[in-house]
């Protein structure tokens, strides 16, 4: 007989093969959904070595009507789970119905005008005060040979720096950052005139004046991307004890190694190849199955953040061609990295600039998903469960 516990559950969570069947993907694209923060998923009460899925979520990613039984919320209620700490609340970014919002703001519009310093504070809740009014330059050049490793150098600084058994208010918290996002920007450009962070980012990269508006685009639609891996990483730093530029530096951590990162990577080199060998390297690509740079798992209807930055510029003909032709022989949209890498490309940017792009934007996004469990999160108490060789048993 059933019990009522389980006849609760079997509404909220489905097994592997019903997940794929109605998400109609394979499984490492489940996968990714839950890595990224997509799906949820649990350990199965009557066997822990599987896993169940959420079902609201799956009708959420599959555009799919709700059945009965299908309306949830983004996780089951505390009790319906198997210990503390299973929900992460964060006030910072939510994506529904294909766009992207920061604090209940598109990310799309904002981008429209907005700079990074503007969303930072929207991110940060900094609405009564602004905090880059406190920063004042840092003398003295950080050490490093690429960007990205000044980057993490920076960091890495600020963390030490910034270690502080007391807690500060969130005043000070705020101003915190902001110094942290100005120096990482200043490891990556270089000292400079004050400006604001995209214009000092285009001066560096000799961007010319009429194009600077790619870099601030660029640099507000990375600045979050949801409760992925490298947020809950941020969070769980903060949660620890760690200070905003130690957090912010576990998320990047993540952010490095991540799928978006590698499909920037692979986006890159594509479009390289397309430059070289013209549009036809695009079909090409498809046919042999390397074409990178088009459809998301976590965006099945096309992310909103490459449509705006493609919107806005202009591409050469021959990667215009290699675009148009790649989302006609997939069928799916270009992803948020295949658009920073072709706006890299047209305004020639360094070799890695657009990864650059999307960790310096992004870093903005991990210290207000510092700020935000440091301020207003609950502890989180997430549970080990051990699955290795019995203790002694060797």
């Amino acid at each position: 007989m059933q019990s009522a516990g389980t006849a609760s559950q079997a509404g909220r969570w489905i097994g592997r093969g019903e997940a794929l069947a109605r998400l109609g993907v394979k499984a490492q694209t489940l996968y990714a959904y839950v890595s990224r923060g997509r799906i949820a998923a649990r350990p199965d009460p009557e066997d822990p070595r599987r896993s169940l899925y959420a079902v609201a979520d799956i009708v959420r990613l599959s555009g799919e009507e709700p059945a009965d039984g299908d309306i949830g919320q983004w996780l089951p209620p505390p009790e319906e789970t198997e210990g503390p700490g299973f929900e992460l609340r964060s006030s910072v970014s939510i994506s529904a119905q294909g766009r992207l919002f920061y604090r209940g703001m598109d990310a799309g519009q904002l981008a429209e005008a907005a700079t990074l310093e503007d969303v930072a504070r929207l991110m940060w809740d900094a609405r009564s005060a602004n905090p880059f009014a406190e920063v004042r330059p840092r003398v003295g050049a950080t050490p490093g040979s690429s960007a990205r490793g000044r980057l993490f150098a920076a960091l890495a600084r600020r963390a030490d720096e910034d270690a502080e058994l007391k807690p500060r208010p969130p005043e000070a918290l705020r101003i915190e950052c902001a110094r942290v996002l100005d120096e990482a920007v200043d490891a990556v450009a270089g000292p400079g005139p004050r400006l604001f962070l995209h214009q000092r980012l285009a001066r560096a990269w000799k961007v010319q004046e009429r194009d600077a508006h790619l870099v601030r685009r660029a640099l507000v639609l990375a600045a979050d991307a949801g409760l992925d891996a490298p947020a809950v990483a941020a969070r769980a730093a903060s949660d620890g004890g760690a200070s905003p530029a130690g957090a912010a530096l576990a998320g990047l951590a993540a952010l490095s190694g991540s799928p978006d990162i590698i499909d920037l990577s692979r986006a890159s080199a594509w479009v390289v190849a397309v430059r070289r060998q013209a549009a036809d390297a695009a079909r090409r690509a498809h046919e042999a199955g390397v074409l990178s740079g088009f459809g998301d798992p976590a965006w099945p209807r096309g992310d909103p953040r490459a449509a705006a930055l493609l919107a806005a510029v202009d591409l050469p003909e021959d990667l215009a061609r290699a675009m148009r032709e790649g989302r006609e022989m997939t069928g799916r949209a270009p992803t948020f990295g295949l658009a920073l890498v072709a706006v890299a490309r047209r305004l020639e940017l360094p070799r890695d600039a657009a990864a650059d792009l999307l960790m310096i934007g992004r870093l903005a996004g991990l210290l207000a998903h510092a700020l935000d469990q440091t301020t207003n999160g609950s502890p989180i108490r997430a549970r080990l469960r051990y699955v290795g060789p019995e203790p002694g048993a060797n």
